[in-house]
């Protein structure tokens, strides 16, 4: 999950001669999370919904299903697997955790996903 560190490194990560040409220029240069006025709380809960999201399109590719194939199987539509694979908002945790289970996902593969990944220094 991103820290405020983190987000300051991602905005760092742009070439400083890159970042004050933008800032001359008039553009604000930030992170998603400041552009859309999240909370460190609601930035997190952002990225844990995108990294299940991820995490179910990968299970359900593997099983060979489609969006349709999963939705049927969670008694629900295609559009609803789509935004659920996106993190998309108005996307329900129970519904998403569901999906995963469905898919055949353990919970301990669900903590492995919600684990902070360490960014290589590449």
């Amino acid at each position: 999950m991103a820290s405020s560190a983190s987000r300051a490194k991602e905005v760092g990560a742009m070439k400083t001669s890159k970042r004050k040409r933008l800032e001359a220029g008039g553009w604000a240069v930030g992170n998603a999370d400041e552009f859309l006025g999240l909370t460190p709380e609601e930035a997190r809960l952002v990225e844990m919904k995108v990294a299940l999201g991820d995490s179910l399109r990968r299970h359900r590719l593997r099983r060979g299903w489609t969006q349709l194939d999963l939705a049927k199987k969670l008694r629900s539509s295609q559009s609803r697997v789509a935004k659920l694979e996106t993190g998309a908002l108005g996307v329900s945790l129970d519904l998403l955790f569901r999906a995963l289970f469905v898919a055949g996902v353990s919970t301990g593969q669900i903590a492995r996903e919600l684990r902070p990944r360490r960014r290589s220094a590449a």
